[in-house]
């Protein structure tokens, strides 16, 4: 059964009671020819309610044979529209809303998590069921704070899984790459950069490559490994000359804040002062000009400017808590109290727990 192959079924059926292919046909209400034919795979049966019919006479589950119960007319419905709900939270996510977009998630993984945990899972539930859970994972990992990011790379995880089995290349490599960068957020970074290679060795689109690129960028230098760093930036960059924008993470904006953010993390201090006075474009979504201004005012400190970088602070503490985005606070905390500046750490951390409270179990979907 757990092949859900309608001829290795009715082969092992017919072993395991002692059946010919007469008394299976007897059995079914076929033909003998019809059922030889089933069995070598010569015909296929592709109506519902003959799989319906040959489940119940063999009682066997229906789902297994792809029939889902009669009277599910709210899964099937759920099902149908399960796509629209994960491109819609996406959408939701990339905007800058993405609590928005764990609010519209959760119900459509949980009932998707529902039906795996009793085994009814056809194809269909399957891919939904990966694109909601790595959709949840990210947008997780976008919300929660720190000490609570290994959760939202246990969802994407959880859609690897599926997504290695599935046979689309494209997906998989979608689900590595949103995986390696939940598992950077999280501290797991020599994890997090082999899943990122095996995404970029089965990417074929630019975008795609300049995605994954963007997420070892920041991987190699949170390591320090500059080589890597360096390879991976020329690749982006070279990539970004040739081809068109696309997306959150493949543009020029998107690059200046990785590059400045590499070059810190490898030492490179007097490379990122002279990289931060040069603007370039505008964020594609408002989580990336909160990310910049905090990598910027970390660039300031470092090269001894600590007025533009408590202005640069100061702007990600207000617009990070608008958005709802603790990570990004949290993160100023850590650079203000390395830097001296206690008054604004306090600023950040007040904002901090005004964002906790709001994100609190009260709040939860």
């Amino acid at each position: 059964m757990a092949t859900r192959d309608l001829p290795t079924i009715l082969r092992t059926y017919r072993r395991i009671n002692g059946l010919n292919q007469i008394a299976l046909a007897e059995l079914l209400g076929y033909d003998k020819s019809y059922v030889s034919m089933l069995e070598t795979g010569r015909r296929a049966i592709t109506d519902l309610a003959s799989r319906r019919h040959i489940a119940a006479r063999l009682g066997i589950p229906a789902h297994i044979l792809g029939v889902t119960d009669t009277d599910d007319a709210e899964y099937r419905a759920m099902l149908q529209f399960g796509d629209s709900t994960v491109r819609l939270a996406e959408i939701a996510r990339k905007s800058g809303q993405a609590v928005e977009a764990v609010n519209e998630l959760w119900p459509l993984v949980a009932r998707l998590e529902a039906r795996a945990s009793e085994g009814r899972m056809e194809r269909d539930s399957l891919v939904l069921l990966a694109h909601a859970r790595v959709a949840l994972g990210v947008s997780l990992g976008t919300v929660l704070p720190e000490e609570r990011l290994s959760s939202a790379a246990r969802w994407t995880g959880q859609a690897v899984k599926v997504a290695a089995h599935l046979g689309d290349p494209t997906f998989y490599a979608h689900t590595l790459r949103m995986h390696g960068n939940e598992l950077r957020k999280a501290g797991h970074i020599g994890a997090a950069v082999a899943r990122l290679e095996q995404s970029l060795e089965l990417s074929n689109e630019p975008a795609d490559q300049g995605s994954t690129l963007a997420f070892l960028c920041r991987a190699a230098g949170e390591l320090g490994d500059g080589e890597r760093f360096d390879a991976a930036l020329r690749h982006y960059r070279c990539l970004l000359d040739r081809n068109t924008f696309s997306g959150l993470l493949f543009q020029p904006f998107t690059l200046r804040e990785i590059e400045l953010r590499g070059l810190l993390g490898t030492g490179r201090v007097l490379e990122a002062g002279r990289l931060v006075a040069v603007t370039v474009g505008t964020p594609s979504a408002p989580q990336w000009r909160i990310i910049e201004r905090v990598t910027t005012g970390e660039v300031l400190v470092a090269i001894e400017e600590p007025s533009a970088a408590t202005e640069a602070f100061t702007e990600a503490i207000e617009a990070a808590e608008q958005h709802r985005l603790p990570h990004q606070i949290q993160r100023t905390i850590r650079a203000a109290i390395k830097s001296g500046m206690r008054q604004l750490a306090d600023e950040a951390e007040a904002a901090l727990q005004r964002t906790r409270w709001l994100l609190g179990p009260h709040r939860a979907p």
